[in-house]
């Protein structure tokens, strides 16, 4: 029978040939990157978007996925993030007053390959014991074969500069207060300033930043640092980002 929530079949390989089938969701297409797990019960779309996962494949440990629905509001940043999502369930009904898109749309406008149908807890139980791999999700390549050279001949993780990639070309002044149920909620009265350096940071970090009433001014990762120390902060936030810190 087919199922209208989703393109077709799709496959998951990774590159030590272990396989994953699923049925297509999101952007039709091919995504190769390092496979990983997340446990959260929510923010799917804040995971999806947080440019930490840049270059990567992940994994959503919670059953069904995508019953709130997509609100742009919750993009975590305009950088690109994961490449493509592996989940268990996609809900087939989107049901929250913000929801402006449906978890499906949303992956289509941002490129993402989404597959659906697969044992996660297999999945993960799979990466707790060998760790994180790269692998190959696909709606377009029903070659076994084919996929598992692509992810073993992806280059690793370790020592790729991805901050490059997400990381703001210009510096620029963050004023949104964090969110809540009446709107943005007002922040208290105007103190400290600090600059924080974009690795790839998420917009919910500078939220916060500005609820506490510090003035925030974003440059990119690769300002020097006496163009920083000129602008007299009172502290210097570095960001999380994406690839192995180690």
């Amino acid at each position: 029978m087919t199922d209208a929530r989703y393109h077709g079949p799709g496959l998951l390989v990774l590159a030590d040939g272990r396989v994953f089938r699923g049925h297509s969701f999101g952007a039709r297409g091919t995504c190769v990157g390092e496979l990983v797990f997340n446990t959260s019960l929510y923010g799917y779309q804040e995971i999806v978007r947080d440019p930490s996962y840049s270059g990567q494949i992940v994994c959503l440990t919670a059953v069904e996925i995508g019953n709130v629905g997509t609100n742009p509001d919750d993009d975590e940043s305009g950088a690109p993030g994961a490449c493509g999502l592996v989940i268990r369930s996609l809900s087939p009904v989107v049901s929250n007053y913000r929801a402006k898109a449906s978890l499906h749309d949303w992956l289509v406008a941002r490129g993402v390959v989404g597959l659906a149908e697969v044992d996660t807890r297999a999945l993960t139980r799979h990466l707790r014991q060998h760790g994180a791999m790269m692998a190959a999700v696909s709606s377009e390549i029903g070659d076994v074969d084919a996929l598992r050279e692509r992810a073993a001949s992806a280059p690793s993780m370790v020592g790729r500069n991805l901050v490059d990639e997400v990381t703001s070309a210009a510096p620029y002044t963050w004023t949104e207060p964090s969110w809540s149920q009446a709107g943005a909620s007002a922040p208290p009265e105007i103190g400290a300033r600090v600059v924080a350096y974009d690795f790839g940071i998420k917009r919910n970090i500078l939220r916060n930043l500005v609820q506490q009433g510090i003035r925030v001014t974003v440059v990119p990762s690769t300002t020097p640092v006496d163009e920083v120390m000129a602008l007299r902060p009172d502290g210097v936030f570095l960001s999380n980002g994406p690839g192995d810190p180690a």
